[in-house]
């Protein structure tokens, strides 16, 4: 009886492929399932993607005084005949300064609060409330219009709610009747407007009002403009008694929001708007 020679052993190259799929599919498989076990697979090339992507970075640092800053826009930013002034932050108009009529809110008195917060701030230039962080203000003056603009961090709680007041304004707000200290009677009118969609969140509005100005009849027109960009939000106010260039505030929102963006990322915002898409 003739016995069959041994079979020689497999080259071990055969079987490197094998192992290789199995250790590939072993992996594949753990990372289907919970990956804050022990047993997790940790290689390199999983490390290096993982710490690469958008969502592992740590999140932005907290704007400072520089940084709100470099987030101002510029005249370069703004389109028509825009000149930077240096006595922004004590523009007043005497026209926001009065008292709402609470009888025109004989159903919903609470409004009468909100409308009274809308005059009280546009009046002193806090129309998101007090920053918690740090702030920045710049100012544009062409021919009898003004343009205000402002960029602050915040809580992040407080910055909600007065996003959600903004936003009921239109409704709350849409006509009433403010009293000077006089008893002049002023009519204050709020309507919502678009905006471009930057940022995480934004409102924008208009508000009209009419009384007197120096013994004359006279309408002060704003467009008013927020957006905000994580916890740090810009503010604009724009216009004046010849009306109120809703371009100009779209142009200032939309590239102002680029700029912030660009220094919560770290980045150096870009002296050309033209290279801002």
């Amino acid at each position: 009886m003739s016995h069959r020679p041994p079979r020689p052993p497999r080259p071990l190259r055969v079987l490197a492929p094998a192992l290789a799929a199995g250790v590939l599919l072993t992996t594949a498989a753990c990372s289907d399932g919970d990956d804050s076990g022990p047993d997790r697979a940790d290689s390199t090339a999983d490390t290096t993607r993982i710490s690469s992507s958008p969502l592992a970075q740590a999140s932005p640092a907290p704007l400072t005084p520089a940084g709100a800053r470099a987030a101002l826009v510029t005249e370069a930013d703004l389109e028509d005949d825009w000149n930077q002034v240096k006595n922004a932050a004590a523009w007043r108009d005497s026209l926001l300064v009065g008292k709402v009529d609470v009888a025109d809110f004989l159903t919903a008195k609470t409004n009468a609060a909100d409308c009274q917060k809308l005059l009280d701030r546009l009046y002193s230039d806090d129309l998101l409330g007090k920053p918690s962080g740090a702030s920045a203000l710049t100012g544009f003056e062409e021919g009898a219009s003004r343009l205000l603009y402002q960029v602050a961090a915040y809580d992040k709680a407080g910055l909600d709610t007065s996003f959600a007041w903004l936003k009921s304004l239109p409704v709350k707000c849409d006509q009433f009747t403010a009293k000077d200290s006089s008893g002049g009677q002023r009519t204050v009118q709020v309507v919502s407007t678009s905006l471009p969609k930057e940022g995480d969140a934004r409102q924008g509005l208009r508000v009209t009002v009419q009384g007197s100005s120096g013994g004359t009849s006279a309408t002060l027109t704003l467009d008013v403009a927020a957006l905000r960009v994580g916890t740090d939000a810009i503010s604009i106010t724009n216009g004046g008694l010849d009306g109120a260039d809703h371009d100009s505030t779209e142009q200032a929102a939309k590239l102002g929001a680029a700029r912030l963006e660009d220094v919560r990322a770290g980045r150096t915002p870009s002296a050309d708007p033209d290279e801002i898409d």
